[in-house]
């Protein structure tokens, strides 16, 4: 009895330790601002504040706007986000004398002064990568993640890291250490996740340009309940050093997913000035794995007309009225602007969901996942999924018949929550291979350039998302597939859709149709987002794409 209570004890110690450290960097950032606000009491923050990045990079490297102004304009707004939101973990005080070393560099580079937030899971020096697990504290990094370390040498200045879910397997933004994350639009609301950190924090205007991951949805969730923009690229376009331990890559070891580091920005103008400084020699040397692709700039400043696969449903997760509306309003407009719109008909999407993720994500039958989250406090929102983790094989096998007359999509997970065998991985893989091939098929059959899709909105209430995973199926569908992916922000939930709810029922009206159709309600005036979709390795033609959405 007493040895359990001392390790709890010295577990809450860490955890109370690291919100001294958070509500210290609080601090540290309001003694910043207060400092230069008296040493400069003429600076007009909110101006600066109000420039879209592009502009605010050709001023700090024009000189005509001083890095330090911009710095401290940004911490001064991320302050107040982070007091509303919760959304930021620690102040990189480095960063102040990175500010003062910049101006000794030559050329500067194409993100020189621009302050950027990194979300937690990305490794910055000397700071933990927590992934909300206890065990990861007081644990530092022992260096830059290559896209920091990039970041850095184009003239950017990495100044917080933000919150995110325990384990990253959720697309709300909670965890034990550092608590809730709000959304900055509707405190009610969930940021979404994993990097909801980011989206809380770039949608509140407290950073210009964030930086996340994405196993499933993890950048395209938190840009589309704050109202930004997110790029998710092919998984090895750019590349950052994988959390430590790598918690995700045990959870998804038999599955060929790749979590792919991207940025979130207001605009996507934003986006594509960070890829073109992102895509340059320093990416391509510091790992050997990203292929030499510098930025296509005739591509993304292309004018033709686009030929655009567009659905309005996966009919797994039925699209909210809003949802559906947003990509038929985006369908018109294009069409109006001149481009060519062709029905794309999804197919297995639930096999995709429950064969590939949750059948890898528990291929050894559930033995990596329990030992991940072994020693912590608390087991996230995933509670139900411990239970049947660790369910003898018999047991699973009795409620799988008895659930599947009743709920036949919680059958299913329970099915595919046995142990395999190294025959039954290796067919995973091929059925996994087949899949893509046949939707590339179908892609090149059609002729398309790119992909209209529905994503998930508008923002769930706090708590909904632990409860609604199986709902990560518009945008889980383009980690399978490893397809570049980004979300624009198009339309918002009007009375209209809020009355057309009442009849909302889903396609398997289940307990989890049920419980999202109270998810999707009291949501008027709250951003709705499409995605935007390219084959692999065709980021400029996705950001195009983008683009074209965002002006329309």
């Amino acid at each position: 009895l007493l040895l359990p209570w001392r390790r709890r004890r010295g577990l809450w110690r860490k955890v109370k330790e690291a919100r001294q450290r958070q509500e210290r960097s609080l601090v540290q950032m309001e003694m910043a601002v207060r400092r230069f606000r008296e040493q400069h009491p003429s600076v007009n923050m909110v101006s600066i504040l109000s420039l879209p990045l592009p502009e605010l990079s050709k001023k700090l490297r024009d000189g005509s706007l001083p890095p330090e102004h911009v710095f401290y304009a940004y911490v001064g707004k991320a302050l107040q986000i982070a007091t509303e939101t919760n959304c930021i973990t620690e102040y990189l005080q480095e960063s102040e004398t990175q500010l003062r070393k910049a101006k000794l560099t030559g050329k500067p580079g194409l993100l020189y002064g621009v302050p950027v937030s990194i979300k937690d899971s990305i490794d910055c020096q000397g700071h933990d990568s927590t992934l909300g697990f206890i065990k990861n504290l007081n644990k530092p990094a022992a260096e830059d993640s290559v896209v920091v370390q990039v970041l850095r040498r184009q003239g950017a200045i990495p100044f917080v890291k933000t919150n995110i879910p325990q384990s990253l397997i959720s697309y709300d933004c909670k965890n034990l250490i550092f608590g809730q994350t709000f959304n900055p639009l509707l405190y009610t609301r969930s940021p979404g996740g994993s990097s909801g950190g980011e989206g809380a924090l770039v949608g509140g205007g407290g950073s210009i340009l964030g930086f996340g991951t994405d196993v499933g949805g993890s950048l395209r969730f938190p840009a589309a309940f704050c109202g930004i923009c997110a790029l998710k690229p092919t998984g090895n376009r750019l590349r950052h050093v994988l959390e430590r331990p790598p918690a995700m890559s045990a959870l998804f070891w038999s599955l060929p997913v790749v979590a792919a580091v991207g940025p979130m920005a207001k605009d996507v103008e934003s986006l594509a000035l960070c890829m073109r400084a992102l895509l340059c020699e320093d990416m391509f040397n510091l790992d050997s794995r990203v292929p030499p692709l510098p930025f296509n700039e005739e591509v993304y400043s292309s004018t033709q007309p686009l030929r655009i696969g567009y659905y309005e449903t996966d009919f797994f997760t039925m699209p909210s009225p809003a949802m559906r509306r947003a990509v038929r309003e985006t369908k018109q407009l294009l069409e109006d602007a001149g481009h060519t719109l062709v029905p794309f008909e999804l197919t297995n999407v639930d096999y995709m969901i429950f064969n590939f993720c949750i059948r890898g994500m528990f291929a050894d039958g559930a033995t990596s996942f329990l030992k991940t989250f072994k020693g912590e406090l608390e087991k996230s929102s995933l509670g139900l999924f411990f239970w049947l983790a660790k369910s003898p094989n018999w047991l699973k096998t009795v409620l799988f018949w008895i659930a599947k007359p009743f709920v036949p999509r919680f059958s299913d997970i329970i099915r595919n929550m046995r142990a395999n065998t190294v025959d039954e991985i290796w067919s995973l893989h091929h059925e996994i291979e087949e899949f893509c091939y046949q939707f590339i098929t179908q892609w090149k059959k059609l002729n398309l350039d790119v992909m209209l899709c529905p994503m998930l909105g508008p923002a769930l209430g706090i708590g909904y998302p632990g409860k609604l995973s199986v709902a990560v199926s518009y945008t889980m569908l383009y980690n399978v597939l490893d397809f570049p992916a980004g979300v624009v922000p198009v339309t918002m939930v009007t009375d209209e859709d809020e009355e057309e709810l009442k009849g909302y029922r889903g396609y398997f009206r289940d307990w989890w149709d049920r419980t999202l159709a109270k998810a999707f309600r009291g949501s008027v005036g709250l951003p709705v987002a499409v995605q935007c979709v390219a084959l692999p390795w065709q980021e400029e033609l996705c950001l195009r794409f983008m683009k074209e959405v965002e002006a329309l």
